[in-house]
């Protein structure tokens, strides 16, 4: 999962946090194709073609229809018939307005409790407990056989659709092959297309019934075509996996990306609130830094309501999405699977904390008082004063990815501030004076 879902534009807003998704399994036996059938009434028709675009430098001056005359060659060496090819046809078409979108992705300013607070409540958990409840068969299935808790798959299923009321309304290779023909993504979005396409060569979906995102995602919890076609089971036996309409299927694939292709470790928590004390040594506080339970013990960490953590060396970091003056967690191994998701901190927090109160996990402590975030600008400000500083933060556009996060800890520790990776006035007010100096080299990140 994931990158690019429906929730993108509102969850870019803090951190990123990436690991490298494994190799798909081999993708199951095709059954038969289902016939090729014409959009049924109040179904999207497909468009006639536009315009075509400028020829993209990316593609050595092709135009769109060589470049896609040269896309369905390929296809077509990796096995996908002509039969669906000339099924897909009349989505195959130019968008600029799908284009226009991509580039167009805002950063979205919500903090953490504030999304939490809309995505995670209590009526959000019980929704989830009551599908759970409705599915029970499909949800004690996949627990068995890939050791997924029902609450992690639930959690994301409301999260990325709300268990289906919201899948996008635009056709999934319309946007897939506009993408793949812009510059940005290209090489990512012509894999789509062509695992596009061998879903409807499988007989998994036909290509009227592509319908989702304008990034292209399919399905109740908005999977990456490539991800469809290489996870996707058919859990209620009917010969096709369809992840828009089988509520079995969704669940069941889930469970198999989340367990296979994100490597969830069965048995193992995920996320847990604790306490840290005002004395706590902040530095230690990152996900990339990971110690035994019991050493945060020793450092004070506790669970919120005072009870101490076990004494054991189960590896966690804490996490603080909001500085030292928010949430505290234990992120353990698991959490991986949710920053692979979504690498989007605001968003992997939130889906990791509202799996936790599925399983029946209190809400999380609130900040005493208000946590001041810098605006927008100001953060674009820092990160190119982090720049200046001799730091690489990838892109400055004011999104605190886990680059920018390291380099505001070493900046806080320059300065003896709390080293808690939460971009503060006072840090800002530090670094806009004449005195900053270029790190050392061994503090320098590589590119984002």
């Amino acid at each position: 999962m994931p990158l690019l879902k429906f929730l993108l534009a509102a969850a870019a807003s803090l951190f990123l946090s990436s690991l490298a998704i494994a190799q798909p399994a081999p993708a199951p036996t095709r059954p038969a194709p289902r016939p090729v059938v014409a959009p049924a009434p109040g179904q999207p028709q497909p468009a006639a073609a536009p315009r075509s675009p400028r020829a993209a430098a990316c593609h050595n001056g092709l135009s769109f229809d060589r470049f896609l005359a040269d896309l369905k060659q390929q296809a077509a060496a990796e096995g996908v018939s002509q039969r669906a090819l000339a099924e897909a046809a009349p989505y195959l078409v130019y968008d600029q307005g799908i284009v226009n979108r991509d580039r167009g992705q805002r950063v979205f300013g919500q903090m953490f409790t504030e999304f939490a607070r809309n995505r995670a409540s209590d009526g959000a958990a019980k929704n989830a407990q009551a599908r759970i409840r409705m599915h029970a068969a499909a949800f004690n299935r996949a627990e068995k056989e890939y050791g997924v808790p029902p609450a992690v798959i639930a959690a994301f299923w409301g999260l990325e659709s709300s268990f289906g009321a919201e899948l996008g309304n635009l056709h999934t290779l319309r946007s897939l092959v506009s993408l793949a023909y812009d510059c940005r993504r290209s090489e990512m979005f012509q894999k789509e297309t062509i695992a596009a396409l061998k879903i409807i060569d499988r007989g998994d979906l036909t290509a009227s019934e592509m319908i989702g995102s304008w990034a292209g995602e399919l399905g109740q919890t908005q999977f990456l075509p490539t991800h469809y076609f290489n996870y996707a089971v058919d859990y209620d036996g009917d010969g096709h996996r369809n992840l828009l309409r089988s509520a079995p299927d969704v669940i069941g694939s889930t469970a198999n990306y989340i367990a296979n292709g994100l490597k969830w470790r069965r048995g193992e928590p995920w996320l847990q609130e604790v306490r840290a004390p005002q004395n706590f040594p902040w530095e230690q506080a990152d996900l990339t830094i990971k110690l035994p339970r019991a050493k945060f013990a020793q450092l004070g960490v506790t669970y919120p309501d005072g009870r101490p953590l076990p004494n054991d060396d189960l590896p966690a970091s804490l996490l603080l999405p909001m500085g030292r003056t928010g949430p505290a967690f234990l992120a353990y191994a698991n959490f991986a699977v949710y920053t692979e998701w979504n690498n989007s901190l605001i968003y992997s927090t939130t889906a990791g904390y509202l799996a936790t109160r599925i399983g029946g996990a209190p809400p999380m402590r609130q900040p005493s008082a208000p946590v001041a975030q810098l605006p927008l600008n100001e953060l674009k400000e820092l990160q190119q004063l982090l720049v200046r500083a001799g730091f690489s933060v990838g892109k400055v556009d004011g999104v605190m990815g886990q680059l920018s996060r390291t380099a505001v800890k070493a900046m806080q520790i320059k300065y003896g501030l709390p080293a808690d990776s939460w971009p503060t006035a006072e840090l800002m007010a530090r670094m806009r004076g004449p005195s900053v100096q270029a790190q050392p080299a061994g503090l320098v990140m590589p590119a984002r």
